[in-house]
């Protein structure tokens, strides 16, 4: 049993009996922790409203015998407002975050995971055209877990671009497919262009110019290859896409 102190972004919460709230954090030196927050609900409690979600906090826990820690105190680093306050913004952020909550470990430090949702909520508030943040956040989370597509030869038979014309995206193949071994779903040239910029070390110019003509297409192609890793639906993107 002891106190512990870490930065964490709020992921989720849910209630707990008739004040109190369980939060579940992404915390850079500890994993995803799960804690209660007691009183919060309440309008006198000092720290309810910094513990939301789309928030990043340096919070003080205390971990005892049980699964839950406790939150014994909370102030905010970023509560990221040009993100709550912009209805194009919050389903963008939110699907940040529940991606980063299926990826992160109970208790399993992730600092460059923890880094990277920092980062996307950032870019997200900046101000920048948020059409590719998140799909390019799954693109290089998919790299983190090891999880990386293809996207220079036919992932099936092996052979380079320029001897095949690669014209298909399939995680669970691999990455980018030839026309002779084609599966999952059609890639332009332009998005394949678009995904090797992301992940290839453009991504700051890429967040920086307006969305490319092929930007909905390689939405549509991470959100379908981040939902095969985590064999199940992306509910921030599915619900406002109305899928």
């Amino acid at each position: 049993m002891s106190l512990y102190r870490d930065h964490g972004v709020v992921l989720r919460t849910y209630r707990l009996g008739e004040a109190d709230r369980i939060v579940v954090l992404l915390t850079e030196r500890h994993g995803k922790v799960r804690a209660v927050a007691k009183g919060v609900r309440k309008t006198t409690s000092k720290f309810g409203a910094r513990l939301e979600p789309l928030t990043q906090v340096d919070v003080l826990l205390w971990q005892g015998r049980s699964d839950l820690d406790i939150v014994n105190q909370v102030e905010v680093l970023n509560a990221f407002r040009a993100v709550r306050e912009d209805l194009s913004r919050v389903p963008r952020g939110m699907a940040l975050l529940e991606v980063a909550d299926q990826l992160a470990q109970e208790r399993l430090p992730d600092p460059r995971l923890y880094a990277m949702v920092v980062g996307a909520l950032g870019a997200l508030a900046d101000g920048s055209d948020p059409t590719l943040l998140a799909p390019s956040f799954f693109l290089k989370a998919l790299v983190l877990e090891g999880a990386g597509p293809v996207l220079d030869e036919c992932a099936s038979c092996g052979e380079p671009e320029g001897t095949v014309e690669l014209v298909a995206f399939d995680l669970v193949a691999g990455g980018t497919l030839c026309r002779a071994h084609r599966s999952g779903r059609p890639l332009s040239p332009g998005a394949l262009s678009l995904v090797r910029r992301i992940l290839g070390g453009d991504l700051a110019a890429v967040l920086s110019e307006p969305a490319p003509p092929a930007a909905d297409e390689v939405a549509e192609l991470a959100t379908e290859a981040m939902e095969a890793h985590l064999d199940r639906r992306i509910r921030s993107v599915r619900s406002t896409a109305g899928l």
